[in-house]
């Protein structure tokens, strides 16, 4: 596909997200997390993009945060972004030592640099002004994550398109969460982003989410549209056809005979009538 077919299914589809969740309103200010992945520097695009084109004004800021890993260039993001006129922000907390002096050796460091960063990103958010917070996750992270949480976590969750913080007073939005991964890496090819690798997490064996990576991918080979059907299933959930009880009232479902009463057809009383049984842990 090239270049001009590219970018036009990219805003179509990244678009397409930002208005069925409304993620953009008229006055936003938008922070946009800039790690030096190809996700994030296509988000970037896709915004300047879109601020020439959408019904509604809106800002932008793009925002790095140097973990103080170990070689980082540090000259690379502020260089490519003073080169396209963008306003920015390098944010500057060592959350590599914190990390690597909290976990034991082996132990995935994903989960607690996630925390970190997000720590200082809801932080930086608010002192700024910027009422929203843009994540560079897509299509396939969307996947995975509900395979990680499915296989892993014994819960059915992803990465929401939309979100609220804890305290209420952030808004996360994932604009690219319609755009599955092999557009992004050929719309950085065509564009040649200065892609800068993270050495904290990528150099770990093993992960699970590489795993569950490595599933999709197979999946995706098999059947081009596997993905999009699944992420449309993320959209289409039917609580009564599952089995939380939290969600559906299961416990107050009931036919036409009360409980206690004959079946008028078989004559035989109900069994289970009044009786109280516990959730059952099946872990």
């Amino acid at each position: 596909m090239n270049l001009k077919s590219l970018e036009k299914r990219l805003t179509y589809l990244t678009a397409n997200a930002i208005r069925d969740y409304r993620m953009v309103e008229d006055g936003d200010h938008i922070m946009v997390c800039l790690s030096g992945g190809k996700d994030s520097y296509a988000m970037l695009e896709m915004f300047r993009l879109l601020q020439q084109r959408a019904p509604v004004r809106f800002d932008i800021t793009a925002v790095n945060l140097d973990q103080k890993q170990p070689g980082w260039p540090e000259h690379i993001l502020p260089d490519y972004l003073d080169s396209l006129g963008v306003n920015y922000r390098i944010l500057e907390q060592d959350t590599y030592s914190v990390v690597k002096s909290v976990l034991p050796e082996g132990k995935t460091m994903c989960s607690l640099c996630s925390r970190l960063r997000r720590g200082a990103l809801y932080t930086a958010a608010e002192e700024m002004g910027m009422n929203k917070i843009a994540l560079g996750h897509h299509r396939d992270d969307l996947v995975e994550t509900l395979f990680l949480n499915l296989f892993y976590g014994g819960r059915l969750a992803t990465m929401p398109p939309k979100l609220k913080s804890n305290d209420g007073k952030h808004v996360v939005i994932r604009p690219l969460a319609y755009v599955p991964e092999q557009y992004l890496e050929q719309y950085a090819g065509h564009k040649a982003f200065p892609i800068i690798p993270c050495n904290l997490c990528g150099s770990q064996p093993n992960l699970k989410r590489a795993e569950i990576k490595r599933m999709v991918q197979a999946w995706e080979q098999e059947d081009p549209n596997r993905l999009n059907v699944i992420l449309r299933s993320m959209q289409n959930v039917r609580p009564s056809h599952l089995a939380d009880t939290d969600l559906h009232d299961f416990a107050g479902l009931q036919g036409s005979v009360a409980p206690g009463m004959p079946d008028p057809v078989t004559g035989e009383e109900d069994a289970f009538a009044g009786l109280q049984a516990d959730r059952v842990d099946a872990s």
